[in-house]
């Protein structure tokens, strides 16, 4: 089968749109309790952009990965990027901190616009102090939870701070990652000790030290049991207030959970990008329609 043929897709054909049914009422005479409260629902009341993508294609030896992809990325808001693998949602998040600009293969066309600036006019040392990423599986450094977190502070000067100098923002951002209760007696341990959800957000936390604008998550909860999955999820939702997230995910309803926007990719093109209440509940595109529902992925 040509690579470019999509796969069967499962259709369900109606005679007409359907209708929302209102949630009943309780038998006791009591309007039913609303839903519980979603990222989207909880937005944050300031909301800017933070990065603008314009007509971004990406090819690995002229065979495109990302095609002609324009977007936002909103402080305030969780943007997920969503679709099957191999659809080009890794690398366009890779793209956003020139983490593609490594594979010799790779080509880009298109712009990257942080804070308004191209960001190949941008020192990329300085880029990706503001624009931090998370990976897959968690990489803490062979050191102590504490020179986990102090490493990019001190490779930010040309003089090295003091361990006291650095204590308070270490301590920060363990404590915005959620995480400075737990390791708080132990921060001299090794870091490796660390339980998975532990070094996932160490992760966070080492990024979150020197201050980014903008943070990526590469599937951050795919090695992470139903647990430490929640925490991370409830730390994201949190952390949108202080920086964009843009965060990919298989997990279609992870993105229900924490997304105020999605972005769907299938065959490196953007099939459709709106609000998360909308791509899921009323998609306009056949093949979001058919992908959030099931039909494949």
């Amino acid at each position: 089968m040509d690579s470019l043929t999509p796969p069967p897709i499962r259709r369900i054909v109606l005679d007409r749109e359907p209708t929302p049914v209102a949630p009943p009422a309780s038998t006791n005479g009591h309007a039913a309790p609303a839903p519980a409260p979603t990222a989207q629902r909880a937005r944050s009341a300031s909301v800017h952009e933070r990065m603008r993508v314009e007509e971004l294609s990406v090819a690995y030896d002229q065979k495109l990965a990302v095609n002609k992809v324009s977007l936002e990325v909103q402080q305030g808001e969780v943007l997920a990027l969503i679709g099957p693998s191999g659809c080009g949602k890794t690398t366009l998040l890779r793209t956003l901190n020139r983490l593609v600009d490594g594979t010799p293969s790779a080509a880009r066309s298109g712009r990257v616009l942080l804070d308004g600036e191209d960001i190949d006019f941008l020192d990329v040392t300085q880029l990706r102090r503001k624009v931090g990423m998370v990976f897959q599986q968690p990489n803490p450094f062979p050191m102590s939870v504490f020179d986990n977190i102090a490493y990019g502070l001190r490779e930010r000067g040309s003089r090295k701070p003091s361990k006291r100098s650095l204590e308070p923002q270490v301590h920060q951002a363990l404590v915005r990652a959620g995480l400075f209760e737990e390791v708080k007696d132990n921060l001299s341990h090794p870091a490796l000790r660390l339980s998975g959800g532990q070094q996932q957000r160490l992760c966070i936390a080492r990024s979150l030290a020197i201050n980014p604008e903008v943070l990526l998550l590469d599937e951050p909860c795919s090695a992470l049991d139903p647990i430490s999955t929640g925490i991370i999820e409830e730390l994201i939702g949190k952390l949108r207030t202080d920086v964009a997230i843009v965060i990919v995910t298989h997990n279609l309803q992870q993105a229900q959970r924490v997304a105020d926007r999605v972005a769907f990719m299938y065959l490196g093109d953007l099939v459709e990008y709106g609000p998360a209440s909308q791509v899921f509940g009323a998609p306009r595109a056949m093949r979001t329609r058919d992908y959030v529902s099931g039909g494949f992925g």
